[in-house]
């Protein structure tokens, strides 16, 4: 089952009845000085806290997407602007990073980001390679470019950067996979 605005308004509305049955509970319940009757006001105003936050979900739920070729990054930089920054592991495909860059877009919006006058989402994706002993130098393998407006925006931009990926590959990588 996937969780969609509709289906949090859905379970809002069902919710919201659970709560007028509550009420009116409570109310026989304080009208006739039952012994339980502030366990049902507890319960009742805690029903409503659930309804208001099932009616805010239904306006944009907190989703995350799963694109198929994506791999595990970690997000290093984002102060909620126009710009953040992934963190992937060296041993990346530039199909592997399409997708991860695809997938960290779609999980980064936010209706609420500082658009700071710019138009567009910009999310970098970088490694960390050592040339020697002692030294690490952040290598950028790509970005996306998207709307900070629209959530399904269709003209998303990915840019691999191929001349990184090249001075990459003439780095020694680990055989094993690193943590990112």
């Amino acid at each position: 089952m996937s969780l969609t605005p509709a289906l949090f308004g859905q379970l809002a509305q069902a919710m919201g009845i659970f709560v007028l049955v509550c009420a009116l509970i409570t109310g026989l319940a304080v009208t006739f000085k039952w012994s339980w009757r502030y366990r049902m006001v507890g319960a009742t105003l805690f029903s409503v806290v659930l309804v208001v936050g099932l009616f805010s979900l239904s306006f944009e739920p907190i989703t995350r997407s799963s694109i198929e070729g994506a791999v595990p990054f970690k997000l290093v930089y984002d102060r909620f602007g126009p710009n953040a920054t992934i963190a992937v592991a060296p041993t990346i495909t530039p199909e592997q990073l399409e997708a991860t860059l695809k997938q960290a877009s779609s999980n980064l919006f936010s209706s609420g980001r500082n658009a700071q006058g710019e138009s567009q989402l910009t999310i970098y994706a970088r490694t960390i390679v050592h040339p020697r002993e002692g030294i690490s130098k952040p290598l950028y393998l790509g970005r996306v470019k998207r709307s900070l407006n629209l959530r399904n925006d269709p003209n998303i931009e990915v840019d691999i950067f191929t001349d990184k990926f090249a001075e990459l590959s003439s780095y020694s990588l680990p055989t094993k996979e690193i943590a990112i």
